[in-house]
């Protein structure tokens, strides 16, 4: 591929990989290798968190050429043994993020990723507050966590001329339109967009809501829904260009 060539990105959620699927799932993976830089995962890589499954992805991406860069979704916390998903899918070389990034060269161009899994919350009509009983509390601190991380990543890769962010649950309700309103709050949360509002990333991505929008956007970040139900396809291909100037003010 040129040296000044786009930056091909493929992205997916919710795989949900299992026995029945891990053949096609193999597939999709070994079809698209070939035409991209970096593989991107949305989260809930497996049906309900069973490490034998994380097992069966890690087959898949052990053999790829390009790097895998995902987050867990919800899915893959169910069994509560999401620290076993994690460790089997890094053992096969999978890089999974939790309130983290990661750059990665492309041709000599730094790609960076903050990658998270996100949380619940609401938007506007349907935001949960700060107040009440401590467990509803808990859950707001839990989001506020995930959005100091997310503001803390992107200054972390404010250099990189490519940014992307990668997350498990929606950023903005643009993406879940489709879905039964009554449940966008438990889809997402508007409060992770103040970082993509201030720092304006190249490229947000999102899984979770199955029935939701493929495309959207917060301020200058365009937004994407790539759960496999809503893109119809395998993965979707991104081209990115180094074009634009980092814009996150550095302190």
């Amino acid at each position: 591929m040129p040296q000044n060539a786009p930056i091909r990105a493929a992205a997916a959620g919710d795989v949900h990989i299992r026995d029945s699927n891990r053949d096609m799932i193999a597939r999709a993976f070994g079809e698209v290798e070939s035409d991209v830089d970096v593989i991107l995962l949305a989260g809930d890589l497996t049906s309900h968190g069973d490490p034998a499954q994380a097992a069966l992805l890690a087959e898949v991406s052990r053999p790829l050429s390009v790097p895998v860069v995902a987050v867990l979704g919800n899915h893959d916390l169910h069994e509560g043994r999401a620290g076993e998903v994690r460790q089997v899918l890094e053992d096969a070389g999978v890089i999974v993020l939790e309130r983290e990034c990661t750059v990665i060269e492309v041709r000599g161009t730094e790609v960076g990723i903050v990658g998270l899994k996100g949380f619940v919350g609401g938007f506007a009509g349907s935001n949960l507050p700060d107040f009440g009983e401590p467990q509803l509390r808990e859950v707001y601190a839990t989001t506020t966590a995930d959005v100091e991380a997310l503001d803390e990543g992107l200054r972390a890769i404010s250099m990189c001329p490519v940014r992307i962010v990668l997350l498990h649950y929606s950023p903005t309700a643009e993406t879940l339109e489709g879905e039964p309103a009554g449940i966008w709050a438990f889809l997402g949360s508007r409060r992770l967009a103040a970082p993509i509002l201030e720092h304006a990333p190249d490229l947000v991505l999102h899984g979770h809501a199955h029935a939701g929008t493929f495309e959207g956007r917060i301020g200058e970040a365009p937004v994407y829904n790539v759960s496999v139900p809503v893109m119809g396809k395998d993965f979707w291909v991104f081209e990115l260009t180094s074009e634009r100037r980092p814009i996150t003010p550095i302190h």
